[in-house]
């Protein structure tokens, strides 16, 4: 039986991991490399590395922090944050990254997911999609959370997949950091949309609101937290526990 895995995510500004609700209002929380390590000595799957203003910024990701966290830690990292050609996925590979993210660079060049793919492989390229809700239905925003791109959610990610995206990490601004449980509405949707793995992200606020994001849509592969985890409102060992203990196989 597949396990479902627990990622935190590490929101990085400025070389330091920040914290906000509905993408605004950031604050410090610590350093990178700190929690990195401390996330892979807990038990976590993965770790999820977003620089969160380089698309903003228009610059490329800060790769010497990424290669100080990509060697302290022993699980899987995924890293996004302005990443919008080859040469970025070269870059960010070969600083120790696993598989790369890539948002608002994709919804800018779609060719981007295919060529990545057949260069690196599906299992390489994350599509990574920030939605809100507008007039009711599930829309794309980019670079950040700051642009309504007219997508409609659900069909980007049908194509996100039809080019090669091996995973999808779903974030609700709706949601994010609001911590009144994960956007349970919008992931059905997407889930039932994509064959994919699906990484839900945006809004846990209690480990049982692990347990319902699992037990409601037993399709979602993964739950992606970050404040809950960074503040020890919730640890990692034992939200697995609990996991365990309902039924939902994890990884202890």
């Amino acid at each position: 039986m597949i396990t479902k895995r627990i990622i935190p995510c590490l929101d990085v500004k400025d070389g330091r991991v920040v914290k906000g609700v509905n993408f605004q209002k950031l604050g410090d929380v610590s350093s990178p490399v700190t929690l990195a390590k401390h996330y892979s000595d807990a038990g976590a799957d993965e770790l999820v590395f977003y620089d969160i203003t380089a698309s903003v910024e228009e610059r490329r990701l800060f790769t010497d922090i990424l290669r100080e966290v990509a060697s302290c830690i022993f699980i899987p990292l995924t890293v996004g944050g302005g990443i919008s050609s080859l040469d970025d996925f070269d870059r960010v590979l070969k600083c120790g990254a696993d598989k790369v993210s890539v948002n608002s660079g994709a919804i800018r060049n779609p060719s981007l997911i295919l060529e990545a793919a057949r260069k690196y492989g599906d299992q390489c390229v994350v599509l990574s999609v920030d939605i809100k809700r507008v007039d009711g239905r599930f829309r794309v925003f980019a670079r950040g959370g700051r642009d309504d791109t007219g997508l409609d959610a659900i069909e980007w990610v049908r194509k996100g997949e039809s080019l090669g995206a091996g995973e999808l990490v779903v974030n609700s601004i709706d949601t994010d950091g609001v911590k009144g449980g994960f956007d349970l509405e919008m992931l059905e949707a997407i889930c039932d949309a994509v064959s994919i793995p699906v990484i839900a992200s945006g809004g846990a606020g209690s480990a049982e609101d692990f347990v319902r994001l699992f037990k409601t849509i037993p399709k979602v592969d993964a739950g992606l937290a970050a404040s809950i985890f960074h503040f020890g409102e919730v640890e990692i060992p034992a939200l697995k526990r609990l996991l365990a203990s309902e039924g939902i196989p994890v990884r202890i």
